[in-house]
């Protein structure tokens, strides 16, 4: 795929591996938008790189999806490239938690899964007349296997990798490219300090070794984008998901 003067929207752009891949779309000549729940932090960014696009808006409301969608549409006409990389991280344990407090603030299932297959079906018909489009969604490799305190997370995730392989079929012969790009640990603030809490001293890989991965694959037309260490995750999560699933959750208890 080409990865130059197309235009691209990156939910969640304004931190970790959502800058990260505005500031290389930037780099490779493409108009770039990004959006966030957080309006000083997207000014901040916009003070940095002028020449990027913000929008501030909260992808977990369904009437702002549509205003949003719109809004791209009459302002971005040549909007080709959509990038559902926006997420929540919590990790709680049922036991011990206040499981209303967690399920009703910040609903992870909302935000991580329900935003961007929605945001990918405004967009989709937009995205369909262009000559050339893709849609990249960034799962993790905790859809692959599970950290076990973080059981919501997870879930979403797996459900982002297996919505992006039927979307994937059904758009086979169009021609809108569907990538999904399952990155390891990364060290972002997605965790909002709780390997911190937890005393974890491996904070995850930097979120330039994630674009890094992603351009190279999308630029070879490599839908399936394992980075790192979820390369051998995804071969021996199929050989011995249990055995996997314990080593990862050995200490997360």
């Amino acid at each position: 795929m080409n990865l130059s003067s197309n235009t691209i929207l990156i939910t969640g752009g304004a931190s970790g591996i959502g800058l990260e891949l505005a500031e290389a779309f930037l780099k490779e000549g493409n108009e770039v938008i990004i959006c966030g729940r957080r309006e000083s932090l997207l000014q901040d960014v916009k003070t940095k790189y002028p020449q990027l696009h913000i929008k501030q808006v909260d992808l977990s409301v369904s009437d702002e999806r549509k205003s949003f969608a719109q809004w791209l549409i009459r302002d971005f006409p040549k909007l080709n490239i959509l990038v559902n990389n926006a997420g929540i991280q919590r990790e709680f344990r049922v036991d011990q938690d206040n499981l209303a407090e967690v399920f009703e603030n910040e609903n992870e299932i909302e935000t991580n899964f329900t935003a961007p297959v929605h945001l990918t079906f405004l967009l989709l018909p937009h995205l369909m007349s262009q000559a050339d489009a893709a849609i990249v969604n960034i799962s993790s490799g905790l859809g692959l296997v599970p950290l076990a305190i973080m059981p919501v997370y997870s879930a979403t995730k797996a459900a982002m990798i297996s919505f992006t392989k039927s979307l994937r079929h059904q758009l086979q012969n169009s021609r809108v490219k569907v990538f999904d790009v399952v990155p390891p640990i990364v060290d972002t603030d997605l965790d909002k300090g709780a390997r911190d809490r937890r005393g974890q001293t491996n904070k995850g890989i930097q979120p330039a070794q994630v674009v890094k991965e992603t351009l190279k694959a999308m630029k070879a037309d490599q839908l399936d984008v394992a980075v790192g260490m979820v390369k051998m995750l995804k071969i021996g999560s199929r050989i011995t998901p249990s055995g996997f699933f314990a080593i990862m959750n050995k200490k997360a208890r």
